[in-house]
This record gives C-alpha cells, sequence and structure tokens, in this order.
C-alpha cells in the first residue's frame, strides 16, 4: 500500500507541475509508434524531474559549461538543465514528433529558464557533430549497442582535442559497461530513483561518471 501511494504520489506531483508550467513530457511512447525503431533504439520516457537537481551541484555550474541530452524526447531533461546557469542546453532527438513538442514546451517557459542559450536538434545522433566544450552529458538509456558505443567513442575524441573534465549522468546505465571500458571514466556517484527495482538490475538506479 505504501509504495502504491508513493507512486500515486509521485505521479500527481508530475502532473501538477506540467500543468503549472504548461508543459507536455510525461509520456511512455514506443519508438515503432513514432516510426524510429531500431536495432539499439529503445522506448521513450522521461526520467524524473528531480535528477539532476540530485546529481548536479549549481555552486559548480558556470556560464562555461554546456549541457546535452541524447534522446532529448519533449525536452524534460532540457527545461531542467536550463534552469540552472549552464551558458548552453543542448537536445539532440530522432523523433520529429517528440522535437516538436520539445520545441513548444521550451517556447512557453523560456521566461522562467535561467540558460538563454537553448538548443533543440532534430538529428540522427549518429549524424551530429559533439561539441568540444561540452561539459555535462545526460542519457536515460537512449539507446544500446553500437549506437551507445559509437556516440562514447565521439565523446572521448572530444577530450582528446579539448582536454577537459566531463560528467556522464546516466539514468538506467544499461550501457555502464562501455564507459568503464573507455579507461577514462571513474564512477562518481550512484543514486536510486525508483523505490522497488531489482537487485543487479541497471533500472531504477542514476550512475554519474566522471572522464578526463
Amino acid at each position: 500500500m505504501k509504495t502504491t501511494y508513493a507512486r500515486l504520489r509521485k505521479t500527481l506531483g508530475q502532473l501538477a507541475y506540467e500543468k503549472r508550467y504548461g508543459v507536455r513530457t510525461a509520456e511512455l511512447i514506443e519508438l515503432d509508434k513514432l516510426g524510429i525503431a531500431g536495432e539499439g533504439r529503445g522506448y521513450y520516457v522521461a526520467a524524473s524531474w528531480r535528477t539532476l537537481r540530485r546529481t548536479l551541484s549549481r555552486k559548480q555550474i558556470t556560464e562555461r559549461d554546456v549541457f546535452i541530452d541524447f534522446g532529448s524526447g519533449m525536452g524534460r531533461m532540457v527545461l531542467e538543465a536550463a534552469r540552472l546557469p549552464f551558458g548552453r542546453v543542448i537536445g539532440v532527438e530522432l523523433s520529429t514528433e517528440l522535437h516538436e513538442i520539445a520545441q513548444d514546451n521550451v517556447r512557453r517557459t523560456r521566461q522562467r529558464l535561467q540558460c538563454r542559450d537553448i538548443q533543440l536538434v532534430r538529428t540522427d545522433v549518429l549524424d551530429y557533430e559533439i561539441p568540444d566544450d561540452v561539459s555535462v552529458v545526460f542519457f536515460n538509456n537512449p539507446f544500446q549497442g553500437k549506437v551507445f558505443a559509437e556516440v562514447i567513442e565521439r565523446l572521448v575524441a572530444t577530450l582528446d582535442r579539448n582536454p577537459r573534465q566531463l560528467k556522464i549522468i546516466y539514468y538506467n546505465p544499461v550501457e555502464e559497461r562501455v564507459i568503464l571500458g573507455t579507461g577514462r571514466a571513474t564512477l562518481a556517484r550512484e543514486l536510486v530513483h525508483a523505490r522497488r527495482r531489482t537487485a543487479g538490475s541497471p533500472f531504477g538506479l542514476t550512475k554519474v561518471f566522471v572522464l578526463r
């Protein structure tokens, strides 16, 4: 009963937030319904609104920091990041439908956001040129396998071109081994974001990695 009540309270809280700000992000959509299903690509469902507030210290973010969400969907994490003092916030999404919803969400809330430079890019992640100054990357298990491995490889290449510290926030870290396999990453933090989860499963966890 307590678990059911907590889940209901969480759902109602998220819906109240969305109603207050006039945004739409709380849906679960299979990718075949969006016409973008493929090997290594999952489904769309937004991460918790509180994820970034639990994993990032506002005091450590400056206007030199760049946030990017791969598989940004309807833009929930883009909106959350833009409430922080990032110099630039980027969302990369393959689905035209989700991308357009994210654009509308940003338009509705832009005056409430601290970051003024918000870029929503509608493209395949494998066609996207990752900026060499990105400092925080967010994944909500948007893709796996070869797609994820190539994105991580490209992120590491940006470190070689522009040495710096890069933080990866990985919600439901299915491909954690790929990040650690770079030899450049250390696990900095682990959070449980689900009250009930299967022991040993990546689902229900958020892990923060630091790459150098």
